[in-house]
């Protein structure tokens, strides 16, 4: 039996404290989880996971080889690639998460020019508006729009898109367009909260160095983008978005832009990983083909 994969597979156990979660991780059956750490434990005739019936952690025999084991496979990733001098080479699985509208609108179309050069990658994509655990949900990155509060992982900012305010044409026949600050006072905003149950900060503007707010009623609060999107066609108030993907309503006058001059902060576009782990080189260049593509299309929009 191969000893690196008894390895990986012993530490995406420790990572994770779960032989099932490890399983999903890794693409393999629990039971060969289980049949992997107990030949490694039998090969290095040591005691290296203690197994309870709510969770699996690391015995001090364990942690050591633990420690140990990342250093090992950093430095095998680093080997298999060292001699590489195509890219097309690349072997294995990825997986990532990013929100729905980017990836429906903006990596998704875009994808097959990656697949193409690199036809032995495997790509499993998530697509979600919620903050998903980079480590435990085994992602290798994570696209994240916004502030990252997440300390624990590296941002690797990629673009910043600038933001817009629009309406459905239904909405502001009904109830007018808004010239100024003040007139926001007879208007609806489609809340955006995530999650639900948070409280909406209301429109956002920049002003200078600042960020201000002007609270708004709202019957309609939501926390998905694609649900954003819909409840402003639905005639519902007004929303706050960024200018990148929703072009093509803007051109067809399904939407609406108001307030020109208000516009809410940019919103950073940033790749989240764990600076803990190595990443492979097949993960590196899927994370610069991202960055390429989405300053692409900021700069096309």
């Amino acid at each position: 039996m191969n000893k690196l994969e008894l390895l990986r597979t012993f530490v995406r156990v420790s990572e994770l404290s779960s032989f099932t979660q490890a399983g999903v991780s890794l693409g393999l059956p629990r039971s060969t989880v289980s049949e992997h750490v107990q030949a490694l434990e039998e090969l290095l005739g040591a005691r290296l996971l203690q197994r309870t019936t709510r969770r699996v952690q690391a015995t001090q025999d364990g942690r050591v080889l633990y420690e140990r084991s990342k250093d090992l496979l950093s430095h095998m990733e680093e080997l298999e690639g060292l001699f590489r001098q195509d890219e097309a080479q690349l072997i294995g699985r990825i997986r990532i998460d990013m929100p729905n509208v980017m990836a429906r609108k903006l990596i998704l179309p875009h994808l097959p020019e990656f697949m193409d050069r690199h036809p032995l990658v495997e790509l499993e994509i998530s697509s979600t508006d919620r903050q998903v655990d980079l480590l435990a949900e085994g992602f290798d990155c994570v696209l994240r729009v916004g502030a990252q509060p997440d300390q624990s992982v590296v941002a690797r900012l990629l673009c910043s898109m600038p933001m817009i305010n629009c309406a459905s044409p239904a909405y502001l026949q009904r109830y007018g367009v808004p010239k100024t600050l003040a007139d926001l006072a007879n208007h609806q905003l489609v809340h955006y909260v995530r999650p639900l149950g948070a409280r909406s900060p209301g429109f956002e503007y920049q002003h200078g160095n600042k960020v201000q707010h002007v609270a708004m009623a709202g019957r309609v609060t939501v926390n998905s983008t694609d649900a954003y999107q819909s409840a402003c066609l639905g005639g519902f108030g007004l929303i706050q978005v960024p200018l990148l993907g929703i072009g093509e309503l803007l051109a067809s006058g399904e939407l609406v832009a108001v307030l020109p001059e208000y516009p809410g902060p940019a919103l950073d576009v940033s790749l989240l990983y764990a600076g803990q782990r190595h990443l492979p080189l097949r993960v590196r260049v899927f994370m610069d083909w991202l960055a390429a593509t989405l300053q692409g299309a900021l700069t096309a929009g």
